[in-house]
């Protein structure tokens, strides 16, 4: 597989591809009931709950299971991939019922300066730093390369896309592009009750106007215009920060917002015409408490297996997907999918007339047809099965 892969509309090919996209396997590799759980080390619940969902997101596991990366890494010193994969092949493959996560978090201050051992810290701040440093690792000994090319890490294949910033003239109609990478989606949840609800409003156009004037290179001077994200090419894991906590007051948004089990998001694309592009979910990060300062990170998995998991630090143990799809959330981690299983390629596009699962149901459904809710639920009926 060429460059072809990596070619979005409008944006330029990568000059050199750093890790091969065909050796990506989104599936599970190995199926196995879920590791262990992290022993808490004087306020690492942030640290535990973010680190559980990254060793069940299952591309980046199957790599590290894999140890492909250590065993050609060059690295002198520290370097975020070894320790990602020395940590997920100990809680994956241990014995013991829970460990403690040192391989991460003797480094904490290498993953981020201000990190403190025994502070509480923001798990979302968290999941950030140590993604870019996962990505700092796999670009290290390749200098001045263009964004696109550092967009072929194996990293950024799996979390990471492109927005389009479409800023278009309203007196001439001109438009104008500009493209930029993410490692997630932030979502203002304020006035949203659902993900769905804060996706349109993250593609919703902005209006440019007064002294947010837009300067038009057509029309040579300052004008109104309306300003637009998309999702240019989207990753393979999606990542949903619901924006629960204000930045100045450190207050917090505790308001129930519904997530799907399944996510289409060629609605928020920049080309929304096309097949669904459906993402499955298979971790949720839950704060409980007050305010960004105070408070309780655990989460929720779906391990190799189909089952779910309540992952509360040393804490695991089964739980349902109703239960799952009930939390408070702050992060959301979905997978990407093929719509239909090879099984399921002839489709009738009646609803049944009966759903063994209603709670797929109490979500707002996307504006699509009878046929993508019936793959839903034959979706779910695989993954319940298994």
């Amino acid at each position: 597989m060429g460059n072809d892969s990596f070619i979005a509309e409008g944006m330029a090919p990568p000059q050199r591809i750093l890790f091969p996209p065909e050796k990506i396997c989104m599936g599970w590799q190995q199926r196995q009931r879920a590791g262990a759980g992290l022993h808490n080390l004087h306020n690492t619940c942030f640290l535990n709950s973010v680190l559980q969902c990254l060793t069940y997101t299952p591309p980046l596991a199957n790599y590290l299971l894999s140890r492909e990366h250590s065993l050609s890494c060059r690295q002198l010193g520290f370097c975020m991939m070894c320790r990602m994969e020395a940590h997920v092949n100990m809680v994956l493959r241990s014995s013991a019922s829970a460990i403690e996560p040192w391989a991460v978090l003797s480094v904490l201050k290498r993953i981020g300066e201000h990190f403190q051992l025994g502070m509480q810290e923001d798990a979302h701040e968290f999941l950030r730093y140590t993604v870019d440093a996962m990505q700092r690792a796999c670009l290290s000994g390749s200098s001045d390369l263009d964004i696109s090319s550092q967009s072929t890490t194996v990293v950024h294949q799996i979390f990471g896309g492109f927005l389009r910033s479409r800023v278009t003239c309203l007196s001439c109609k001109a438009v104008s592009d500009a493209y930029e990478t993410f490692l997630d989606v932030p979502l203002d949840i304020k006035a949203a009750s659902s993900v769905s609800a804060a996706l349109e409003d993250f593609v919703k156009p902005e209006q440019l106007d007064g002294e947010n004037c837009f300067k038009c290179s057509k029309c040579d001077k300052m004008v109104a215009a309306s300003k637009r994200f998309t999702i240019h090419r989207a990753p393979k894991v999606l990542t949903v920060c619901l924006k629960r906590f204000d930045h100045f007051t450190g207050g917090k948004i505790s308001k129930v917002v519904g997530y799907p089990m399944y996510l289409d998001l060629r609605p928020y694309t920049s080309q929304t015409a096309g097949e669904p592009l459906l993402y499955s979910l298979y971790a949720v990060l839950v704060h409980s408490g007050g305010s960004c300062h105070t408070g309780h990170y655990f989460c929720y998995t779906k391990a190799s297996n189909g089952l779910w998991y309540e992952m509360d630090d040393s804490s695991v143990v089964p739980c349902d997907f109703n239960t799952v799809l009930r939390q408070q959330a702050y992060l959301l981690f979905y997978v990407r999918r093929q719509l239909l299983p090879a099984s399921f390629s002839a489709v009738k596009p009646e609803l049944p007339h009966v759903s063994p699962y209603p709670s797929l149901l109490g979500f707002r459904l996307l504006p699509r047809s009878k046929l993508l809710l019936f793959c839903y639920l034959k979706l779910a009926n695989v993954e319940e099965s298994s």
